[in-house]
């Protein structure tokens, strides 16, 4: 068996240089909660992994004119201890916190929890109910892109061969919005939602919906931003009708499977349930109640 390479660049070049002269089948390394269990269980053998938290600029949580900077390898509990972050934006706060355990939290990272392209990753729909974008680097150059375009399937992005995340740009919460994710799971804790969903709203001076993203997580190969889930709540007071109209277009989104954790039509009813709840929180919290 051929041994795994293992490097630990200090800066962002090192890092590309690594990964675009590694041979095909190297990985990133941020966290390591899902790539080494991966790896105990036999399922991948790269020939190189590529440490990033030895880069300092990945490890940092910036505060901008316009909203934060936070480096790819910033652990769930680092962001979760960023006071302006959490108070702005609770509900990324949230699902990171509802990530494993105690310890798992003190290591997987946001760049992680993406790239792993797993489709319960709870991160995702509450990153991307807050419109959060990626800054993608490599031998290519530097791209930016929304997060609901980085994965393409289970286990599968769009990032080419030397390219990694360095940092998710996350705008400063606007005024009278709130957002919110919830997640369905068999247990209390510690397991992966059989379906979740992501919301953030804005509403004006009378109380009615001007701006909405959400997301649903563990339905589809990938998490989805639901375009129907929006317009089933903008122009509207949140009122019963609206919330009916969103389950419904959250529920008619779903492209589930059939698994030991849930049959495709109990997701496609819990997803409902859980974008009117999530809907009904994010719109409690934009109120500032």
């Amino acid at each position: 068996m051929n041994a795994v390479e293992y490097a630990k660049p200090q800066s962002i070049d090192d890092a590309i240089r690594a990964l675009t002269n590694a041979p095909a089948g190297a990985r990133v390394l941020a966290g390591g909660t899902d790539l080494l269990v991966q790896l105990r269980a036999g399922h991948v053998r790269p020939p190189v992994i590529v440490d990033l938290k030895g880069i300092a600029e990945l490890r940092r949580i910036e505060v901008t004119a316009t909203g934060f900077r936070i480096g790819a390898a910033v652990a769930g509990a680092e962001l979760g201890e960023h006071a302006q972050f959490a108070a702005e934006w609770p509900g990324v706060t949230e699902a990171f916190h509802l990530i494993g355990s105690t310890q798992i939290q003190g290591r997987a990272t946001m760049g992680g929890n993406l790239c792993n392209a797993s489709p319960a990753a709870d991160s995702v729909p509450a990153l991307i109910a807050a419109g959060a974008r990626c800054v993608i680097v490599g031998a290519s150059g530097t791209r930016e892109v929304a997060v609901e375009d980085v994965v393409t399937g289970p286990g599968k992005t769009t990032l080419a061969k030397g390219e990694f995340i360095s940092q998710f740009l996350i705008a400063r919460r606007p005024a009278h919005s709130g957002d919110a994710y919830l997640r369905f799971i068999p247990r209390t804790e510690m397991d992966i939602a059989v379906a979740s969903a992501g919301v953030c709203l804005t509403l004006d001076d009378t109380g009615l919906c001007t701006a909405a993203r959400v997301s649903l997580g563990a339905v589809a190969p990938t998490a989805l931003l639901v375009a129907d889930c929006a317009k089933a709540l903008i122009g509207t007071s949140l009122d019963d009708a609206a919330l009916a109209k969103l389950a419904a277009a959250a529920s008619a989104a779903c492209a589930p499977i059939n698994d030991k954790r849930g049959t495709i039509e109990f997701r496609t009813k819990v997803a409902g349930v859980l974008a009117r709840r999530a809907a009904t929180i994010a719109a409690q919290r934009a109120r500032g109640n």
